[in-house]
């Protein structure tokens, strides 16, 4: 299980206090402790608590020990500087005809310059860790297809 931080997951030392935190889960479930009590007792989410139970049954404690530090990131520092460079030439300059980048058209030129999918979603979160949500001209949400539509009822 990862927790995001926007940095690329927890520190060494929150991944260790998060690994204790499953290990008395654990010593709860061992002793016959609902999960939904071990939730309430331990100040964790309800589903956290399925989850580490249905852990915890499947492999005992070493199915909980931590996995280590997530990678956190699908492209490398070399690739995000080719991509702000990418973004910075503008969006006409990729082949969209308004200018305007949304999340889901970042999201394709991700794709072909990099071969790396991300959702427009993910697309969002990465942009706001580099500093470009807010210039944007459009809504990030919003599609390539609704902005077409949406410039032809302003000239219609």
């Amino acid at each position: 299980m990862r927790y995001s931080d926007r940095g690329g997951g927890l520190s060494a030392q929150e991944r260790a206090r998060r690994e204790k935190l499953r290990f008395r889960a654990a010593d709860m479930f061992a002793g016959e402790i609902a999960p939904a009590r071990v939730a309430r007792l331990l100040g964790i989410t309800r589903k956290s608590a399925y989850e580490w139970y249905a852990l915890w049954k499947r492999g005992g404690r070493a199915a909980l020990v931590s996995k280590g530090a997530g990678s956190g990131r699908k492209l490398t520092d070399e690739q995000l500087e080719r991509l702000e460079t990418a973004l910075e030439e503008g969006a006409a300059a990729h082949g969209w005809d308004d200018g305007h980048w949304t999340t889901a058209r970042v999201a394709v030129l991700i794709a072909e310059r990099f071969q790396v999918s991300y959702t427009p979603r993910g697309v969002a979160y990465l942009l706001d860790r580099l500093g470009w949500t807010g210039r944007f001209r459009l809504p990030m949400r919003r599609t390539a297809r609704q902005t077409t539509q949406r410039t032809a009822r302003r000239t219609g």
